[in-house]
This record gives structure tokens, sequence and C-alpha cells, in this order.
């Protein structure tokens, strides 16, 4: 079945595209908009915002999956994003990661067989005072041990 977006988000991107400068600028701002609509930004939503911009589809897919937001391939139902940059490595990151492969199952980058888990090191999430920590979906957890982990992992229903 195709992907469709409606007509009330071609209708908020085609706002945007009144108030932005350029067509580029309204790839974010669009993304987003296509995002609460769609679970997923895989190639065909990616081609729809570049038919509504006016612009490649490579443009767009490069923007899409450069951050770590829009979501590009399927994701378990808890998107498990943990800082390996320097400071929280440095307060044992790298260990919580393999913590946590091991608890689940899973390499970095992949997702549990059931759907549940995706598991996702990344370079710096903007919270070096609090290192080592983590993001599950929108909730933020800091000054992790594999503990506490353990507790988060095993609450999630």
């Amino acid at each position: 079945m195709p992907v469709e977006l409606s007509q009330e988000s071609r209708e908020k991107i085609a706002h945007l595209l009144e108030r932005y400068p350029t067509r580029r600028a309204v790839m974010l701002p669009a993304l987003h908009i296509a995002m609460q609509e769609l679970p997923l930004l895989d190639d065909e939503v990616c081609q729809i915002i570049a038919d509504l911009l006016r612009l490649p589809l490579v443009d767009v897919k490069g923007v899409a999956t450069f951050y770590n937001m829009f979501p590009t391939e399927p994701r378990g139902k808890y998107f498990i994003q943990l800082c390996v940059n320097l400071p929280c490595s440095l307060n044992g990151a790298r260990h919580l990661l393999r913590h946590m492969e091991q608890k689940l199952g899973i390499s970095n980058g992949q997702m549990t067989p059931d759907g549940k888990f995706t598991l996702q090191g990344l370079e710096c999430l903007a919270a070096c005072d609090k290192a080592p920590m983590m993001y599950i979906n929108e909730e933020q957890y800091n000054h992790l041990t594999p503990k506490q982990i353990d507790e988060i992992l095993d609450a999630l229903p």
C-alpha cells in the first residue's frame, strides 16, 4: 500500500514554503511534519517531501539520514540512544553499551527480534555533565550504572 501524506501536512509544508527564504531551508521542518504523521521516513516518504519541495531525493534523504531524530529504518518500540563520546566513555559508557548488547542479545545499531528495543551508541547527546547518559525515546537517564540500566530496561512494558 503506497504511503501518503495527509492534505493537512501538505498544507503545513506549503505554508512553510511561503515563510522560508529557500526550499532547502524547509527540509527539516517538512521532515518533522512528516514524522508526526508517518512512523518511518523511508525512501518513499523522502520522495514525497522532495516532490513537495521540488528538490532532489538525494538531498532530502541526506538530511533525513544525517539526524538521529529521523527514523529512516524500522526501530523498536523503545529507541535507546547511549552517548559514547569522550566524557561518557571516560565514565564507563562503552562498558554500558557492551552490557546492554549482552542483556538485549543484539549489537549496537540493531533491533531485538521482538521489535521491542533498538540500541544505538551515538556521539554526543549534549549532556556531558550527566555522563554516562542515555535517552530511551524522549526520556533522559543520567549518571548510569549497569544496575540502573537493568532496572530501567526491566521496568519497560
